[in-house]
């Protein structure tokens, strides 16, 4: 058995089997602030939905015993989805359970409080059709329903940069009443579901692309990398979720930023202290068209350690892929320049889906060679 083939199987063995907290199929995760000493166990089926799709794309690069794993892994996942579905039955999707609503799940204070209740999102219903099986009549539905929320519909956005308000890009919300918010990375997912299932093109599609291009060209991603992605406030998983799009599809509109990005990645490369993170940047990298230093890996005491980096689970404690910023909502600037602090901040956690960034890094590194 494989380095690849032994994280393959710890990964479904961190899968729930329908003890504790979470129902089976979905994988544990946990909302965090450290500066506050905040940890709550979360049921959110965005990690889930997530680590499914990064194993589907990497599948035909594994051997026959992983790729059964593999399916056996999406095959309990997606027996989740249904809980997680609009409230009124709509083929959109929430971060958080809907029926009845489960929102910040074994919480003390935020869970009783409609405030704190959020409509579903582009995100989570992007991974879900991504790794579901959608209709035809469905996904045309889906993007009637993103045109509907997209900037400048109904409402105008006001939590960006002014040369950007005029764009007709889609939000990451859905809910009638909810704001426009644009993210490099929720764009970044819902373009890739658009392209992966070829859906009709039009100018919200077209406003996106102009957005992600324009984050990457003036350096705002790397130096206010918080308005540029809400959820995703920091360069690296910017760099990962557009490089995916770019590296699986031909845009034309977004070729102009490739050796930009390329050099961004490589300079932020040389000064990155976490392990996961140069995973990540490494990843993009070959997503770009660029070779990068193979790795050597062993396994020690059942624990999984890099020759060069000694990674375990233990280096996953606080590395975070998104975060969601209590005040981000707000309009008011001085609460939103607030909502730049991590004291306003939860951070999500999840070791199934660390381990996923590596297989996803190592059968990726393989296939260069």
């Amino acid at each position: 058995m494989t380095e690849l083939d032994e994280i393959i199987e710890r990964i479904a063995a961190l899968q729930s089997k329908g003890r504790s907290l979470f129902d089976e199929g979905l994988f544990p995760a946990q909302r965090t602030n450290r500066l506050l000493g905040y940890q709550r166990p979360d049921t959110t089926v965005f990690f889930t939905a997530t680590i499914v799709f990064t194993l589907q794309k990497i599948k035909h690069l594994v051997s026959p015993k992983s790729q059964e794993t593999i399916n056996k892994i999406a095959e309990k996942a997606v027996q989740n989805y249904p809980a997680f579905q609009n409230k009124d039955g709509l083929k959109t999707y929430n971060f958080w359970k809907t029926k009845p609503s489960r929102h910040f799940p074994n919480g003390y204070l935020f869970r009783h409080f409609e405030h704190f209740r959020i409509p579903d999102d582009a995100d989570d219903t992007a991974m879900i059709y991504l790794t579901s099986s959608p209709t035809r009549e469905e996904l045309l539905w889906l993007k009637e329903k993103l045109s509907l929320h997209a900037n400048l519909s109904k409402q105008q956005i006001k939590n960006t940069y002014l040369d950007y308000r005029h764009l007709k890009a889609y939000s990451t919300w859905f809910g009638k009443n909810m704001y426009i918010e644009f993210d490099a990375c929720v764009l970044s997912n819902i373009l890739y579901c658009i392209y992966e299932y070829q859906l009709p093109f039009n100018q919200h599609d077209r406003d996106s692309l102009k957005y992600i291009r324009s984050v990457i060209e003036t350096d705002r991603y790397l130096t206010e990398s918080f308005r540029c992605a809400h959820q995703y406030p920091r360069a690296v998983p910017i760099i990962y979720h557009v490089a995916r799009l770019m590296g699986t599809f031909t845009i034309p509109e977004l070729e102009p930023i490739r050796e930009k990005l390329i050099a961004d990645t490589q300079q932020l490369l040389r000064n990155q202290t976490h392990p996961l993170d140069e995973i990540v940047l490494k990843t993009s990298l070959i997503r770009l068209g660029t070779k990068v230093e193979s790795e050597k890996w062993e396994v020690e005491s059942k624990e999984w350690k890099s020759v060069d980096y000694g990674l375990s689970s233990a280096d996953f404690k606080d590395f975070y892929f998104f975060i969601a910023g209590l005040l981000t909502a707000y309009e008011n600037p001085l609460l939103y320049r607030l909502a730049v602090s991590p004291l306003t901040q939860m951070r999500w956690e999840c070791e199934a889906h660390c381990w996923t960034l590596v297989a996803e890094y190592l059968a990726l590194q393989q296939e260069s060679r």
